[in-house]
């Protein structure tokens, strides 16, 4: 077994339904995640991942990517472009967690 590339059969998407996050839209982020079926891929409700305010998050497993304020009408491009795909959506990722050249 190879840990290098996981496969889709072994990710798992958690989607914050804390309060903030639910605040912000993270129920109708989670039924689009839900609606978008991936073989092998499951989707969970999770409580508080604590990036509280940066919400709706999404954490992609065993990945580790974060993704933040993440919109229904985004997920079908999670969906197709890392899920399927293998291909991190750099311009969704949680600049906290994933910075590359930030000139902060």
């Amino acid at each position: 077994m190879s840990n290098n590339q996981p496969s889709a059969s072994s990710r798992c998407v958690r989607v914050c339904q804390n309060r903030a996050c639910k605040k912000q839209g993270a129920a109708k982020v989670l039924a689009a995640f839900k609606a978008s079926v991936v073989p092998g891929v499951t989707v969970t409700a999770t409580g508080c991942l604590g990036q509280c305010g940066n919400g709706p998050m999404v954490l992609v497993l065993p990945d580790r990517v974060w993704y933040s304020g993440v919109r229904p009408n985004e997920v079908p491009l999670v969906v197709e472009q890392h899920l399927l795909g293998g291909q991190e959506v750099e311009k969704m990722l949680y600049s906290r967690f994933h910075s590359e050249s930030q000139d902060d």
